[in-house]
């Protein structure tokens, strides 16, 4: 009996003092990854912010493929919520608590864990950046006593078991963003007649490169914007780029960035760099491309193909050929969603005696 009684209080003394050890256990914890995604941080925002997109990258897909998603009738913005059941993973689920478009997202998370309920504080930080967005996810809380007592029997930290699935779930995230931003289509639309008008805008010259041009376009569009702005002029149409010299060989252009106006303007300041011009009523062939600029090049080699087939038009040599984005990036973050319209002024091909004569000078 006295053996027992012995064990009993031994057994006291190290509950006691387990419970002495673990009521000392700092709860507080905290996981945070981040990562620059090369993305437009509105697009990424758009992704995380409604969780059905979650089932595209979440890391927890991959540890446990049979887990059962249930969603509400709100999915995105604050108030939207989503719960999950699983074979590998706890039951849980999670709640948008505030959102601040484009820039952060709360979240509050809650597992049933094997001690009860655990809660905790979800965060996403977008950053814009110059190369993209800073991407930052997060999340942190403070651990119940069961809670500590059951993390003192595992081999990490909650913040350690947290960071690899943060991390892996960036990765998965900046995947899924870059390849919805890369799909892009070109359509030969074939001979048109594009009914011209007038247009403001502003010339300068530049290398011929895509980076080089939408450099110039990101400065000059917005110039003539707030020039037509500033002046109460009315804009009919999207803006537009003309190329009105091309110098393939020293890989130089001359451009004019434009926006079409119903009526021609005099400017009133004689030394305003935004003049008005008209652009003639002409037969022309008409390609579009809906995806990334980066994907121009490609565009207009497509439409110079079909110009070179079609043996019944040719490129017309005195008219310029231009550019029209239908899209405005500023509201349609994605750039598979944009779409371009490329425009080479054509003719019916000249004969070649009439060539000849053309060319004769006396």
């Amino acid at each position: 009996m006295k053996i027992l009684k012995y064990l009993f209080f031994l057994l006291l003394i190290v509950i006691i003092g387990g419970s002495i050890y673990v009521a000392t256990l700092d709860g507080d914890y905290q996981a945070e990854e981040t990562m620059l995604i090369e993305a437009p941080r509105e697009m990424i925002f758009n992704e995380v912010n409604d969780f059905k997109n979650w089932e595209n990258w979440g890391p927890w897909m991959e540890e446990d493929p049979n887990m059962v998603i249930s969603y509400p009738e709100k999915t995105s913005g604050e108030g939207a919520g989503y719960s999950w059941q699983g074979d590998e993973s706890m039951d849980g689920e999670m709640k948008t608590t505030e959102v601040i478009p484009p820039k952060t997202i709360n979240q509050k998370i809650s597992f049933d864990t094997p001690v009860g309920v655990s809660e905790s504080t979800v965060y996403w930080k977008f950053e814009e950046q110059e190369n993209g967005t800073l991407v930052t996810w997060g999340m942190k809380g403070k651990q119940s006593f069961m809670e500590k007592a059951y993390q003192a029997t595992q081999d990490s930290t909650m913040g350690q078991m947290l960071s690899p699935m943060f991390s892996k779930g960036l990765q998965n995230l900046a995947e899924v963003v870059q390849k919805k931003m890369g799909v892009y289509n070109i359509n030969i639309d074939g001979v048109t007649q594009h009914s011209g008008g007038y247009y403001m805008y502003n010339t300068t010259a530049s290398r011929f490169t895509p980076s080089a041009l939408s450099n110039k376009m990101s400065q000059m569009l917005p110039r003539v914007y707030n020039y037509m702005k500033e002046n109460n002029l009315q804009i009919s149409g999207s803006p537009f780029t003309i190329y009105n010299k091309i110098d393939e060989e020293n890989g130089t252009v001359i451009i004019s960035a434009a926006i079409p106006t119903p009526n021609k303007i005099t400017p009133a300041n004689g030394n305003s760099s935004v003049l008005c011009g008209f652009l003639e009523s002409q037969q022309v062939v008409k390609a579009t491309l809906k995806g990334d600029y980066k994907n121009l090049p490609e565009t207009w080699a497509k439409l110079e193909q079909y110009i070179q087939q079609d043996k019944s038009i040719e490129r017309k040599s005195d008219a310029q050929p231009f550019e029209v984005y239908v899209t405005d990036p500023s509201e349609n973050p994605n750039p598979a969603t944009w779409l371009t319209e490329i425009y080479i002024p054509v003719q019916k091909p000249v004969k070649e005696e009439n060539k000849v004569e053309n060319s004769i000078i006396f």
